[in-house]
């Protein structure tokens, strides 16, 4: 079993084999911890406190070292844009309503962030990687054109109609893309981003449009898998990336909400009921 050096409360545990071996059960190149010592990604945590921001530390846990100034701005860009988008957004609403069943704030947290799923909170991971299905066949040698209406023909084919990232049910044009779009922008002239995928979405922008005959802007989920994918980030990491912003969000409604009051706060006001599809009133037949 593992000693302790009993002259030095502060030593780090000595390991004997057993120990070793028990130590090998989690590996990871993420934190180094012992008593007295924290480094993350070899940096100790007291030279990181601060100097270097959220989105810094985001960079550095998910790719193990600092982001540059443009790439950290970049990427806070991205997660100050998809925080919050009021209780129609069904994670917003679930945080409120589970405010109100009298639980704390982390399972409140809890609630709404487990609904972030394929439909609701998924768009952003599935439009990087429709992105980079347009760059494999463009690097494939096909133009412009046949390499989006390639790529959005396999996506329907394979997931259905909806193309992720484009369209929006509540907004005309979302006022969030074309802010993103110009930091993207902005930070392919100063090199720091190739711009490859501001050109792809804006490609698939085009020819949805043109197939569609009405115009089909960039949605949030669009634009900030732009950034996602200029950044180097897979396309998995988009969604746990906006999970981290809309958990602000989450938490802001919820702390609202527990503010607010209220009980057993449903979807609906207890005045309105549902629409009723089952058999008319019946009797029990006697047994």
């Amino acid at each position: 079993m593992s000693t302790v050096n009993k002259d030095d409360s502060n030593t780090a545990p000595q390991m004997d084999a057993e120990g070793a071996a028990c130590g090998q059960w989690w590996r990871t190149s993420i934190i180094d911890m012992k008593p007295g010592s924290i480094r993350y990604r070899g940096y100790a945590i007291e030279d990181l406190i601060g100097r270097i921001g959220y989105a810094d530390m985001v960079w550095l846990m998910l790719r193990g070292e600092l982001p540059s100034r443009a790439q950290s701005a970049l990427l806070d860009a991205a997660l100050v844009s998809s925080v919050d988008h009021g209780p129609q957004a069904p994670s917003i609403a679930i945080s409120r309503m589970a405010a109100t069943c009298g639980v704390g704030l982390n399972n409140a947290m809890g609630s709404a962030v487990n609904v972030l799923g394929d439909v609701h909170g998924g768009a952003g991971e599935q439009a990087v990687a429709l992105y980079h299905d347009i760059e494999a066949r463009l690097d494939a040698g096909l133009d412009e054109d046949a390499a989006v209406k390639q790529a959005l023909a396999a996506f329907v084919e394979e997931h259905g109609k909806y193309i992720p990232g484009f369209g929006h049910r509540f907004h005309p044009l979302d006022p969030r893309a074309p802010r993103l779009l110009a930091l993207v922008d902005e930070a392919a002239a100063q090199g720091v981003v190739g711009g490859r995928y501001a050109a792809i979405g804006r490609a698939v922008q085009r020819v949805l449009t043109g197939s569609k005959g009405k115009p089909i802007p960039m949605n949030i989920d669009g634009a900030s898998a732009v950034v996602y994918a200029e950044l180097g980030f897979p396309a998995a990491l988009a969604r746990g990336i906006f999970c981290l912003s809309r958990s602000l969000g989450i938490l802001a409604h919820a702390w609202e909400q527990s503010q607010q009051g209220g009980r057993n706060k449903g979807p609906i006001p207890r005045q309105y009921l549902p629409a009723y599809e089952g058999p008319a009133p019946r009797e029990v037949p006697p047994r």
